[in-house]
């Protein structure tokens, strides 16, 4: 499946887990979505269970990540970068293709040997051009389970509600 991810800005007041003082911060999450309007969508749903008060989407980006690999210990997201040469068969020339990848890990190390895991079923030879952590708070891939409206449910309900009260109406 094919995804396309946006980064999401949001600003709101946090409260300091060590101060119990409020300050406002902007932290970046990314969304799985089709297109800006339901990455913003989702983001403010996403938010609303997250933060309470007020807070605000400040911008959105399209991110180049070619691929994701969350299924990996850890608390932080890191950025890799991995790239792999391509023949040009038209010019006979080798071209160097670089990708974006994120992944879940506790640290360098770890986000390197789970990077690892993850692309150990490729079949060209790649390096591994560097690894830094992410700021980002958290990663919102879609979910096929929300993806049809909630609204067909209710009509389709109170359809067999009828037929069951009138079972002549066929």
């Amino acid at each position: 499946m094919l995804h396309t991810w946006f980064e999401c800005k949001v600003k709101y007041i946090k409260t300091d887990e060590n101060t119990g003082k409020e300050k406002k911060v902007t932290e970046p999450y990314l969304v799985d979505a089709v297109s800006f309007t339901e990455a913003e969508s989702r983001i403010h749903e996403e938010m609303q269970t997250m933060i309470r008060g007020d807070f605000q989407v400040t911008n959105i980006r399209k991110a180049d990540y070619s691929d994701l690999f969350p299924d990996f210990p850890g608390d932080r997201w890191y950025k890799c970068k991995v790239s792999h040469l391509s023949i040009d068969e038209n010019a006979g020339k080798e071209k160097k293709i670089s990708s974006q990848m994120l992944v879940m890990a506790d640290n360098v190390r770890d986000a390197y040997d789970n990077l690892m895991k993850g692309l150990s079923d490729m079949v060209v030879d790649f390096e591994v051009q560097s690894i830094t952590e992410s700021p980002l708070m958290d990663v919102f891939p879609y979910n096929a389970e929300n993806a049809f409206s909630t609204e067909e449910t209710p009509v389709a309900d109170e359809e067999e509600a009828v037929q069951e009260e009138n079972p002549d109406l066929e």
